[in-house]
């Protein structure tokens, strides 16, 4: 269409400067002037008097030529510049890229991305604050909401300290939950489920932001933490098969990551958390049937997540310092003190994230796992095995599953039949220097929830 109709505007342009270059010769040789300079041959006109009447008679007719000139002038820059505003839409419609006007751009702000930090009773969370504040690139478009449990005197100073650098906000429910008699040691994830959802109806509703990031008080951030979820913000936006953006790696030791794969991004079907982002619709989904415990094994169930996947990174942007918790220190001495927290600066945004698009993501993904060939741990720990992979060790059954991640040593738990850092039962992370993906068979269709 931009073909066919780029002639018909150049021809249009062409008319546009004939027209006046006509209209200034026939204003120029206008009958009426050449009838006052005749005048001078009337009867009557002579002497002083005529040749006064004739320069009058002259200097009326440029001025009404001047004047008629220049109105014609402006009706042709208004026809012109209408020339010029359809060229630009048939140039959108062309499928060119027309740069947006000054003015547009100028009036299309950055998304308000807030920072929910949720403290309790740790004086560490000066830790996390310091990080967030010393990578914080702005203010206004991240503003740190620190939401405290618990009326821990000592941590609540910490935090007021800050002063107008974050805004402060308590929970006002503090009394004890009752529990079923077997989940009496568990107080605590109750407690922390009723924190999350007061909260989060702050950021949501009181404060009314359309996205939020939650970020737990014993996490330190890396210093691309921000751009990561900039770049990512839209791309959540826009995708719904996507749910959540995470900054976590739950594989992401030293050693099972690649140092030089900074950028490197994936889907994943297991909820990650410390340090995720999602948005106001999905808490408009989630908060009527928010749980009274557990919340984040919750998440993980196939009722919430839908079949929709987070964006998780390689090379993790928040590293955790806390082993004391409700949690006692689960899986923190073993894995969690390991993670290695990405130190490059990443400049996500100036990068093309399109290939996390589910299709394209899936057919490489395709790909590159199943084009691997298949080996047994025994390979890969024997260092036999040539190049840097990428290599295959399959799985059948989440007993094989089990055992095959021990070996290996990655994570080995299954939350609703779905491995951590998984995508389509697959488990990527590298090995001696090579990738590696433990993987159900060819033709895997979908997670079985009873393993678990």
């Amino acid at each position: 269409m931009l073909r066919k109709r780029s002639p018909l505007i150049i021809c249009g342009a062409f008319i546009f400067v004939a027209w006046n270059v006509i209209l200034i010769f026939v204003l120029m040789r206008h009958p009426s002037t050449q009838g006052a300079l005749d005048s001078p041959d009337e009867p009557g006109n002579t002497g002083d008097r005529a040749g006064g009447g004739q320069f009058g008679n002259i200097m009326n007719e440029v001025m009404r030529v001047a004047n008629a000139f220049e109105a014609e002038l402006e009706s042709q820059k208004k026809i012109l510049m209408q020339i010029q505003s359809h060229w630009s839409v048939w140039e959108n419609k062309g499928g060119v890229t027309a740069a947006k006007p000054k003015s547009q751009a100028e009036h299309s702000a950055p998304a308000v991305i807030p920072i929910l930090v949720i403290a309790c009773n740790r004086v560490t969370v000066k830790r996390c604050l310091d990080k967030l504040i010393e990578h914080r690139p702005s203010a206004e478009l991240y503003p740190i909401i620190v939401s405290q449990d618990c009326r821990h005197a000592e941590t609540s100073d910490v935090i007021a300290s800050y002063g107008s650098q974050l805004t402060h906000i308590k929970q006002p429910d503090l009394s004890n939950i009752s529990v079923p008699p077997q989940h009496k040691k568990f107080q605590g994830y109750y407690k922390i489920s009723r924190h999350y959802r007061w909260a989060l109806n702050q950021v949501f509703n009181t404060f009314s932001y359309s996205s939020v990031v939650v970020v737990e008080d014993d996490l330190e951030v890396a210093p691309d933490f921000f751009e990561y979820f900039r770049a990512l913000h839209p791309v959540l936006k826009s995708d719904p098969t996507l749910w959540c953006v995470s900054a976590w790696n739950d594989n992401g030791r030293e050693g099972f990551v690649d140092p030089g794969k900074a950028s490197l991004l994936y889907r994943t079907d297991f909820f990650p958390g410390l340090g995720w982002m999602f948005t106001k619709d999905l808490w408009a989904e989630l908060e009527p049937k928010w749980p009274a415990s557990f919340w984040d094994d919750w998440m993980r169930h196939p009722d919430q997540h839908r079949d929709r996947s987070c964006i998780r990174p390689e090379i993790s942007r928040t590293l955790t310092f806390g082993w004391k918790g409700v949690s006692s220190g689960q899986f923190y001495d073993k894995y969690l003190r390991f993670i290695k927290l990405n130190t490059e600066f990443v400049p996500f945004t100036k990068m093309d994230l399109s290939y996390l698009e589910k299709k394209k993501y899936d057919e490489s993904f395709e790909k590159e796992v199943y084009g691997a060939p298949v080996v047994t741990v025994e390979d890969l720990q024997s260092g036999k095995l040539s190049g840097s992979g990428p290599f295959r060790v399959q799985y059948s059954s989440p007993g094989s599953f089990k055992t095959l991640a021990r070996n290996l040593g990655v994570m080995d738990d299954l939350k609703s039949g779905v491995p951590r850092a998984g995508y389509r039962g697959v488990v990527s992370f590298l090995l001696r220097g090579k990738r590696v993906y433990l993987a159900p068979p060819v033709g895997w269709s979908q997670y079985d929830p009873s393993w678990s």
